[in-house]
């Protein structure tokens, strides 16, 4: 049985496809699914947890926390630098 995080529950993606947060690409045609999907994410209550569990975790995929993987690889460096400090 797959554990669930508990600010899952009240993410605002629940109530749509789960196809429209990982885009066949970022660019072109695509672009306006991801556009999608940030929109969706831009009214969560759980935005922040969302990003935070993606930088934690490395997803590599998809649209997390209203950011598309190079955006969290740099928001992932800045991250990581600010802590070391």
């Amino acid at each position: 049985m797959a554990v669930i995080i508990d600010w899952v529950r009240r993410a605002a993606c629940l109530d749509h496809d789960p196809d429209l947060f990982f885009p066949i690409s970022f660019v072109g045609l695509s672009r306006a699914q991801v556009d999608r999907a940030k929109a969706v994410c831009g009214s969560c209550p759980v935005r922040q947890a969302c990003l935070t569990y993606a930088l934690d975790t490395g997803q590599q995929h998809g649209v997390w926390g209203g950011l598309e993987p190079d955006e969290r690889r740099t928001a992932h460096k800045h991250h990581t630098i600010r802590h070391a400090a």
